[in-house]
């Protein structure tokens, strides 16, 4: 295996360090050296545009920007000049500053559904925040979420949903019930078997499928009539979907609402964002209700943040972002899909979502999802230099990028179709990558299959 490993002599050494001085080795599970093969960079040094470079100076194009944070493009430069004219003025004080309400205003501008929001660092806080109003506002205790979208929070109240829910007690866990996406009896039974109990219901707005037959829909007037409010997780679909996200594609306007990821074009803001009526119980306006103790960080509006999301949206707002990423993201998928046309591998590899947001399958000779083949995949096409853990696009993904791509996947699914019929360990270079929610770090525990990566 040492002649393969030559590319990242630098990253291996690095790795071995934060082995012993990191609980991962990465900060984020998505990232973690389990979820690539062993022949992929470990540590990326920088980033221009849609490419990186890691720390052994190798450079591809990169999909999943930063787990979709990166929706711009890596340094983007209205995005810095805006950063650093922030910074000049420093970046944190005692009381408020004047960016915190220029950039609601202009958040709430874009999402004209929501009446007030609060902005934060992370999506989990966003998303708890809103599991809390909910039980503040209605005085129950059940939460309610989607069993087929992999993460809402790193808190106990989701992750102890999970395989991966050492540390949470059982009670905990059993305040946390779950629901299938587009399966509108599966939420009419948990309110049924839950009368006046859930406090809200929490859901991304779609994933892979849209949703069918009005199903959000059905779902917002099942939680209004049992009492209940309607949380969308909108990390993903926000700027993606389209600026307003998805609630704006869908018609529909929830209860409270969760945006962050790309908001602020990879800088650290999530907003908590939805009515008036909810939202109000964590100011200091209210005397009729007690008081939420919803969100207060101390690095929550750092200027140079807040003057990142203000740049990011009015570029949205401005400019044809959504509208590339779509165009973008569909010439991937047709020269993905033809690709695996002319390798015979049409039913084992295929791009699956919104062109705006794709990923894919990997799928082995019995056409079930494999970690094996997925590794290979990867493995073949960072040969190539490309580093694509999905196929998520960015404003910076031009013609050329996406032809480029093209060319290493075809390259990469001649060696998959060719593992197919002879084994994939004879073209494997070493263990393959494994799931993000498993109990132990064993390679040989049994898990849940989940074909679409976690991105957490």
């Amino acid at each position: 295996m040492s002649e393969h490993l030559g590319k990242f002599i630098k990253s291996r050494r690095v790795q071995e360090k934060a082995r012993i001085i990191h609980a991962g080795p990465s900060h984020t599970y998505a990232k973690g050296e389990d979820q690539y093969p062993v022949l992929a960079p470990g540590f990326i040094e920088r980033g221009l545009g849609c490419h990186v470079w890691d720390v052994d100076g190798n450079e591809y194009i990169e999909y999943g920007m930063g787990n979709r944070a990166v929706g711009l493009g890596h340094a983007y430069p209205t995005v810095l000049r805006a950063v650093e004219a922030a910074l000049g003025g420093g970046c944190n004080f005692t009381r408020p500053a004047r960016i915190e309400i220029d950039c609601a205003e202009t958040f709430l501008d874009l999402v004209p559904g929501a009446e007030m929001v609060k902005f934060c660092k992370d999506g989990s806080d966003a998303t708890s925040g809103a599991v809390r109003i909910a039980r503040a506002y209605t005085g129950r205790d059940l939460i309610a979420c989607c069993a087929d979208h992999p993460f809402f929070s790193t808190d106990d109240w989701f992750i102890g949903t999970t395989a991966m829910n050492a540390g949470i007690p059982e009670t905990v866990r059993r305040l946390t019930l779950t629901f299938r996406y587009n399966d509108i009896t599966s939420v009419e039974e948990l309110f049924a078997r839950n009368r006046g109990k859930i406090a809200g219901l929490i859901l991304e707005a779609a994933r892979a499928d849209d949703p069918q037959e009005g199903f959000l829909h059905e779902v917002h007037r099942l939680c209004r009539e049992n009492g209940a409010l309607l949380i969308l997780d909108e990390m993903i679909t926000g700027f993606r979907w389209h600026a307003g996200g998805a609630q704006k594609v869908y018609g529909i306007e929830p209860d409270l609402s969760c945006f962050g990821k790309a908001l602020a074009n990879g800088f650290s803001v999530s907003a908590l964002a939805g009515k008036r009526e909810y939202m109000r119980l964590g100011g200091l306006e209210h005397t009729d209700r007690p008081r939420v103790f919803l969100l207060s960080t101390t690095h929550g509006a750092e200027t140079h943040s807040l003057a990142a999301a203000i740049a990011t949206m009015r570029i949205y707002r401005d400019e044809p972002v959504i509208e590339h990423l779509y165009r973008q993201g569909a010439k991937l998928r047709d020269g993905v899909e033809d690709a695996a046309r002319r390798h015979g591998l049409s039913d084992h590899v295929k791009p699956v979502g919104r062109p705006s947001c794709l990923a894919f399958t990997t799928l082995d000779a019995g056409k079930q999802p494999s970690q094996a083949f997925r590794s290979l995949f990867l493995q073949e096409t960072i040969r190539r230099g490309v580093l694509m853990p999905s196929l998520v696009v960015s404003y910076a993904h031009d013609n050329e990028a996406i032809a480029r791509t093209i060319e290493a996947v075809d390259g990469a699914l001649a060696i998959y179709a060719r593992a197919l019929d002879g084994g994939v360990e004879r073209f494997l270079v070493g263990r393959p990558s494994q799931l993000v929610f498993r109990r132990f770090n064993r390679a040989d525990e049994p898990a849940q299959i989940i074909p679409i990566a976690v991105n957490t």
